[in-house]
């Protein structure tokens, strides 16, 4: 992937979260009220489970691969920029 896209994916990310939190604002208008509700209940019972499962062993091993090496190298480039105010 190019370092272009990386860059205008991430500005695209950073915009979604700058306009979740920034250019929406909410103002109550109206308290809550839970309904009122008259409950009668009696004991219940949990269910029960026999389980059995089998065995799992995690370990390590040495392996030869093949492992690409990456050179980096600084480049100048044009990156898109947002500017955003927030809402009220």
């Amino acid at each position: 992937m190019k370092t272009s896209s990386i860059v205008a994916l991430s500005v695209a990310a950073v915009a979604i979260v700058a306009g979740a939190f920034y250019f929406v604002e909410v103002d109550q208008t109206r308290e809550a009220r839970l309904p009122d509700v008259d409950v009668s209940v009696e004991g219940g019972q949990a269910p029960e489970f026999d389980v059995e499962t089998g065995d799992v062993e995690v370990g390590t091993t040495e392996k030869k691969v093949l492992v690409p090496k990456v050179v980096m190298e600084e480049e100048t480039v044009t990156v898109p920029t947002v500017e955003a105010e927030p809402a009220g």
